[in-house]
C-alpha cells in the first residue's frame, strides 16, 4: 500500500505525516517532507504514533448502562433524552462539552446541532482551558480572533521572545525552526517563565518572573516604548486607546515581577532595539485569572510600535491542540458563532439562522466550561454530551466535576475507549473512530488548514463523530438539516458559510473552497486561510486595517492583578502545572506507547532544594500536596529549576494510571472574568512528606490494577511497571503479591527479611518470568528500566534487581525518538570523548530528530565535564 498524507493529532503545530498500513492493523509513520509546518520533522510523540493504534483498549460497540447494544437503540436513547430535556426544562437544560481532538467537520455539526437546532449556546470545548484568553485578547484588540503572523516569521525574526511557552517540549518541531534561525543568523531568544525549562537552555536571556506578573512586565515595556520615542505615530492613526494605555503603563510598577531590574532592562533593550521581534505566547499567559489582560499587554506593545503583520515581527499565539484553532473557527466556544461571527450580533445571528434554515439561534452566550460543570452539579443541566475529552480529570476542581457528572440525569460520552475517568460515569458510551480512521480537516496555529485522512478501517462498529451527531439530529426531527453522507459535504457547507462572514467583513473566509468536489477535497493540500476571491493566505494587519466596526485596533489600559489565590501559612506554595515532553493530555493515546512512557514514568512534583530541606523531603521521597480543593501524592523531584515558594507538577495522570496524582483535583475553579479560562498555574498548596510504611516497585507481563495508597503504572515493552507505596503494614508479602498479579498458582522465588521490611518476589510460569515485586521501607533501589524489560524472559537472577556485569544497562530513557538511554550516552561521552550535543547526535542519533532531548543531553555533558574538572 502506498503512503497516505495526513496530519499529526497532537499539538497545534499541525505537522504533516506520511502513513503506511502494515497490513496487520499497525502503521508506519514518518514526517511529511512537503508539509509547510514541519518539512519532515516529527517530535517523539509523532514518531511513536504507530505504537498507539492498537485495538486493545478500544470501545467497539455502543454501550447503554454498561452493556453492549446496537446503534439504533443507543441513538434513539440519546435523541430521546435530549429531546425530553428540552421539552420539559427548556433548551438551556442540555449541553455539549467537546474537544480540540475533533475535526472541523465534526465540530461544525456539533455547533450547528446545538446552536441552530437545539436552541442553546451551551456548547463549549476543552480549548476553553488552553486558548480562550487568546481569543478574548485578539477580539478586544483586533475585533476578531485573528492570528496575525505565520511560522515563517520565526525564521525571519531577529529576536524571539517566548512568554509562558516551553516550546522545546510542548511544540518541539517548531522550536527546531527557532534554533535553526538562532544558529544560522544569530536570532536572539528570550524566555519569560517562572521555571527554568528546556527552552531556557538555548536562550540568551531567561526572566524567571513571579507567577501571574506578565502584565506588570509588559506594561513596563510599553512605558519604555513611549519614553524612548519608539511609538509608530503613523500606525497609531489606526489604533484607538493608545493614550489611556500609555497612562496605565506609566502607573505600573515592576515590583510584582520579582525580577532584578538590570535583567528586566536587558530584555527591554533587546526588544526596543530590535525591530524584527516575534513575541510567542502560550499557556503560561492564557491559563490565568488575568490571562486576557496578559494577552492584551503583549498586543499593546506590538500595536504601539507597528510591529505586526509584517515579515519577522508580530505577536504569535501557539495553540495547544491539533484543532484548537479549528474549534474557534467553527464556533465551538460558547460565546461565538461559526466563522468568527458574533453570537450577540443580531445581524450575524440572523444570517447564520437563514443559512442553516434553523428554527432559532440563541441571542446570548452559553455556559463556559467551568460554569457548565457547576450547572451540571447544581442539576440545571439535565442532559450532557461529552466528546473526546476527559473533564473528570482535566477540569479544575476535578473531583467536584467528577461528582457533578456522576450526578447528572443523563450523560453520553463519545470516545475511542471506555477506560477513562469520564467514560466510566456515562449512561451511554458511543464508539467513535480514532485518528488514522477518520477523514476531515484541522487548522494549526498559523491558520493552515490540513487534511487528516483515514488509512485504517473503522474497527468494530465505530463511526465518525460528524455521523453520530448528524444521526441524533435526524432522530430529533431535523432530517434535511443533517442529511450528510461525507465530510466533504460538510466542508463545502462550512466554506460557503464563511463567505457569509466574509460579506460582513470578517477575517475568516474560505469561500473559494466551497465548490471543491469530492476529489478536490480529498486532494486538498495544506492551505493557509483566508482563501477567498479577494484574499489568499498571508499575514494580517500590516496594512493597518482591523476588524472592529471602525476598522481600527484597540489598545487597552491595563493594570496588574495578582492571582486570586494567595499564599498563606496553611498553603505556602504556588502550584504551577503543565505538560511533559513525551505525554499528551490525559494519556489516552500516549500511554499506549512503551517508548513514550519510559522517559518520565510516574507523576512528580518539582520543588526547590531549600524548600525540600525545610519540609524534610529527600530525593525520591513521596510527598502529599494539599489545597483547599483536594490532595494528591507525587514523587519529589528536587531541583533549582523552580524558585523558592513555587512547585511544578505535570497534568497527565488519571484514575486509570495514578489515581492519587490527579493534579487538577488541587486546582481552584478560578477563571479569567473576560475569557472564562481557568487559572491552572497559580493554585496554593501545602507540601509535606508522605509517611509510607513501605515502598514497592512491580513489573508484570499483564496489566496491573494495584490497591495501595499510592500507585502509578506505565506500559513497557514487556508489559507493565508500577510504583507503589502504602501506609498499612503488610505481614504476608507473598499473598499480597499473588493478589496484585492475580497469580494464585504461579511458581515463586522470594527473598524476604521481615525484620528489615524487605521483600523481593518473582513469579514464573513454565520457567518464564511473569511478574516481580520489590518492597523496602524506603524508595526501592533497583535498576528500573532493566527490571521492567525482564517479564517474558527466563531470568533466574531477577531478584538482584540489576543487570549482570557483562550486560550493558542503557539506563533511563532520554531520547524517545531513537530509544537511547542515559547510560548509553554517558558511556559514549566517556569512551569516545564526545564534547558537544551534535557529537552525541552523530554518534548515537540522540537529539537529531525532534531535538526536544537536546537540553537534557547538554545538561548531561555539563555535569560530566564539571565532574571531570573537579577530579
Amino acid at each position: 500500500m502506498s503512503e497516505v498524507r495526513s496530519t499529526c493529532p497532537y499539538c497545534g503545530v499541525g505537522c504533516g505525516v506520511l502513513l503506511k498500513a502494515d497490513g496487520q492493523g499497525g502503521l508506519e509513520v514518518r514526517g511529511d517532507p512537503d508539509h509547510p509546518a514541519n518539512f519532515g520533522r516529527l517530535c517523539s510523540k509523532g514518531s511513536a504514533l504507530g505504537e498507539t493504534v492498537g485495538l486493545g483498549e478500544r470501545l467497539l460497540k455502543p454501550r447503554v448502562g454498561g452493556k453492549d447494544c446496537d446503534w439504533e437503540t443507543a441513538l434513539d436513547i440519546v435523541a430521546g433524552k435530549f429531546g425530553r430535556a428540552i421539552e420539559q426544562h427548556g433548551p438551556d437544560s442540555v449541553a455539549f462539552y467537546v474537544s480540540g481532538q475533533l475535526l472541523n467537520e465534526d465540530y461544525y455539526i456539533a455547533n450547528k446541532l446545538m446552536k441552530g437546532f437545539m436552541g442553546s449556546a451551551n456548547i463549549d470545548t476543552n480549548s476553553r482551558l488552553c486558548m480562550a484568553s487568546t481569543v478574548a485578547g485578539h477580539k478586544r484588540a483586533f475585533g476578531t480572533d485573528t492570528v496575525p503572523g505565520t511560522y515563517e516569521d520565526l525564521e525571519e525574526a531577529d529576536l524571539i521572545v517566548l512568554v509562558g511557552s516551553n516550546m522545546a517540549w510542548c511544540h518541539p518541531v517548531l522550536f527546531q525552526r527557532v534554533l535553526a534561525a538562532h544558529k544560522a543568523k544569530g536570532t536572539k531568544i528570550v524566555v519569560i517563565d517562572p521555571r527554568r525549562t528546556a527552552s531556557c537552555d538555548s536562550a540568551d536571556l531567561h526572566l524567571p518572573l513571579e507567577v501571574g506578573s506578565d502584565v506588570a512586565l509588559f506594561n513596563g515595556l510599553l512605558a519604555q516604548i513611549h519614553r524612548r520615542g519608539l511609538v509608530d505615530e503613523a500606525f497609531l492613526q489606526n489604533v484607538d486607546g493608545a493614550n489611556e494605555a500609555f497612562a496605565a503603563a506609566y502607573e505600573s510598577r515592576l515590583d510584582p515581577t520579582g525580577l532584578d531590574e538590570d535583567l528586566v532592562h536587558q530584555f527591554y533593550d533587546l526588544w526596543l532595539n530590535t525591530e524584527k521581534v516575534v513575541t510567542v505566547f502560550s499557556q503560561g499567559v492564557n491559563q490565568s485569572s488575568s490571562g486576557s489582560d496578559k494577552v492584551n499587554a503583549i498586543l499593546n506593545c506590538h500595536l504601539a510600535t507597528g510591529r505586526i503583520g509584517k515579515p519577522g515581527l508580530g505577536p504569535f499565539s501557539l495553540t495547544g491542540q491539533p484543532n484548537a484553532m479549528g474549534g474557534r473557527e467553527v464556533g465551538g466556544l460558547a460565546n461565538m458563532l461559526a466563522c468568527h461571527l458574533d453570537i450577540e450580533n443580531a445581524e450575524h445571528r440572523s444570517a447564520v439562522r437563514d443559512f442553516w434554515t434553523a428554527p432559532t439561534i440563541p441571542a446570548k452566550p452559553g455556559l463556559k466550561a467551568v460554569d457548565m460543570f457547576k450547572a451540571v452539579g447544581e442539576g440545571k443541566i439535565k442532559a450532557l454530551w461529552i466528546i473526546h475529552t476527559n473533564p473528570a480529570v482535566s477540569m479544575p476542581d476535578a473531583s467536584a466535576v467528577q461528582e457533578a457528572i456522576a450526578g447528572c440525569d443523563f450523560v453520553v460520552v463519545s470516545d475511542i475507549t471506555a477506560q477513562t475517568d469520564t467514560a466510566r460515569l456515562a449512561d451511554v458510551i458511543l464508539p467513535a473512530t480514532a485518528w488514522a480512521e477518520k477523514s476531515g480537516t484541522v487548522t494549526n496555529s498559523d491558520r493552515t488548514i490540513s487534511r487528516q485522512r483515514s488509512i485504517l478501517p473503522a474497527p468494530g462498529e465505530c463511526r465518525p463523530d460528524w455521523d453520530i451527531l448528524a444521526a441524533v439530529g435526524r432522530r430529533m426531527g431535523w432530517t434535511a438539516a443533517f442529511d450528510y453522507e461525507t465530510p466533504a459535504e460538510i466542508f463545502r457547507e462550512y466554506a460557503a458559510l464563511s463567505g457569509v462572514a466574509g460579506r460582513f467583513g470578517r477575517d475568516f473566509d474560505i469561500s473559494a473552497l466551497s465548490d471543491l468536489d469530492d476529489a478536490g477535497y480529498d486532494a486538498l493540500r495544506p492551505t493557509r486561510w483566508p482563501v477567498s476571491a479577494s484574499r489568499q493566505g498571508g499575514r494580517f494587519f500590516g496594512d493597518g486595517r482591523f476588524f472592529h466596526a471602525d476598522g481600527k485596533a484597540r489598545m487597552l489600559p491595563l493594570r496588574y492583578r495578582p492571582p486570586v489565590a494567595r499564599r498563606a501559612p496553611r498553603y505556602p506554595f504556588v502550584l504551577n502545572t503543565g505538560r511533559l515532553r513525551d505525554q499528551w493530555h490525559t494519556m489516552t493515546r500516549t500511554a499506549l506507547s512503551p517508548r513514550l512512557s519510559a522517559h518520565l514514568a510516574e507523576p512528580f512534583v518539582e520543588i526547590h532544594p531549600a524548600d525540600a530541606a525545610d519540609q524534610g523531603i529527600g530525593p525520591n521521597d513521596l510527598v502529599t500536596l494539599r489545597s483547599p480543593q483536594g490532595s494528591g501524592i507525587l514523587r519529589a523531584r528536587i531541583t533549582d529549576a523552580v524558585t523558592r515558594g513555587q512547585i511544578f507538577a505535570p497534568i497527565h495522570w488519571t484514575g486509570e494510571t495514578a489515581p492519587a496524582a490527579r493534579i487538577d483535583t488541587l486546582v481552584a475553579a478560578v477563571t479569567d472574568p473576560v475569557s472564562g479560562q481557568p487559572e491552572s498555574k497559580a493554585s496554593v498548596v501545602s507540601v509535606t512528606r508522605f509517611e509510607a510504611a513501605w515502598y514497592g516497585f512491580a513489573v508484570s507481563s499483564k496489566a496491573l490494577q494495584p490497591q495501595a495508597d499510592y500507585w502509578a503504572r506505565a506500559r513497557t515493552k514487556s508489559g507493565w511497571r508500577a510504583e507503589l507505596a502504602g501506609m498499612r503494614s503488610v505481614t504476608d508479602w507473598e499473598a499480597e503479591a499473588r493478589a496484585l498479579f492475580d497469580l494464585p498458582e504461579a511458581e515463586v522465588q522470594s527473598l524476604i527479611d521481615t525484620r528489615r521490611g524487605l521483600a523481593r518476589l518473582a513469579f514464573f510460569e513454565g520457567g518464564t518470568l511473569i511478574a516481580a515485586l520489590f518492597i523496602a521501607p524506603e524508595p526501592v533501589a533497583v535498576v528500573r528500566d532493566y527490571v521492567a524489560g525482564l517479564p517474558g524472559n527466563a531470568e533466574a537472577d531477577v531478584l538482584i534487581g540489576r543487570p549482570p556485569a557483562d550486560r550493558p544497562d542503557p539506563g533511563p530513557m532520554l531520547c524517545a525518538c531513537f530509544d537511547v538511554g542515559v547510560n548509553t550516552i554517558v558511556t559514549a561521552i566517556e569512551t569516545e570523548g564526545l564534547l558537544s550535543v551534535d557529537a552525541v547526535g552523530a554518534a548515537l542519533q540522540a537529539g537529531t530528530n525532534c531535538g526536544s532531548c537536546r537540553p537534557e543531553i547538554a545538561a548531561l555533558l555539563a555535569r560530566l565535564h564539571q565532574r571531570e574538572a573537579a577530579e
